[in-house]
């Protein structure tokens, strides 16, 4: 029973974790592939560290069965790879002292949800705590404008990701992402008033 505890605090707290991404928006942390490497890494971790705990010889050969394991995927940003790296924490400190992991938990929660709300808050005087990153898992607002001309003020607008052009059609396609609703709803005004435009395209997450 008493090695059923530690288990269960780590699903436990690598699922707040979770919640806590996805309610701050970071939608990368949804999928299946995501879900159970939070729920899975810190008990590897734990069994890990507790395994080798104060056997040297099998401390050395762990280290070298391990080396060979690698993660093959790209990461896609430093968040993710600063979670992962709190999981792996998680599992070491929950297997040496339960209050270090209880408050490692504890603190990344708290600061996920303060950096939302603060940039929640700026949001409403039109201003971010941080900058847009296409690299990153946030779920953005997208907006995709089909001209059959090129459009300067387009191609000039900051919220713009890509453009193409379509030879086949014979158009010219920009996609522009928003964190903002409303910015994306202003936005798609004006370009309803430009000339040329065959279609617009929105999307709201």
């Amino acid at each position: 029973m008493d090695e059923i505890k530690p288990l269960l605090l780590l699903i436990v707290s690598a699922l707040l974790i979770r919640q806590t991404l996805i309610y701050c928006g970071q939608g990368w942390a949804k999928s299946y592939s995501q879900t159970i490497s939070f729920l899975i890494l810190p008990v590897i971790t734990y069994v890990i560290t507790k395994t080798i705990s104060g056997n040297i010889a099998l401390s050395l050969g762990m280290i070298g069965a391990l080396s060979i394991v690698r993660f093959r995927h790209p990461v896609k940003s430093a968040l993710e790879l600063i979670m992962y790296f709190d999981l792996i924490t998680l599992g070491i400190a929950t297997s040496v002292r339960t209050k270090w992991a209880i408050q490692l938990v504890v603190c990344t929660i708290i600061i996920l949800i303060i950096v939302k709300i603060v940039n929640g808050i700026l949001k409403k005087r039109n201003k971010n705590f941080f900058n847009i990153s296409f690299n990153e898992g946030n779920e953005l607002n997208t907006l995709e404008v089909y001209s059959s001309v090129k459009n300067e003020m387009l191609e000039s607008n900051e919220n713009l990701k890509n453009s193409i052009k379509d030879q086949e059609n014979n158009e010219f396609i920009y996609r522009f992402v928003f964190q903002n609703k409303d910015h994306l709803n202003k936005f798609k005004e004006t370009v309803e008033k430009e000339e040329n435009i065959k279609k617009i395209e929105v999307q709201f997450v």
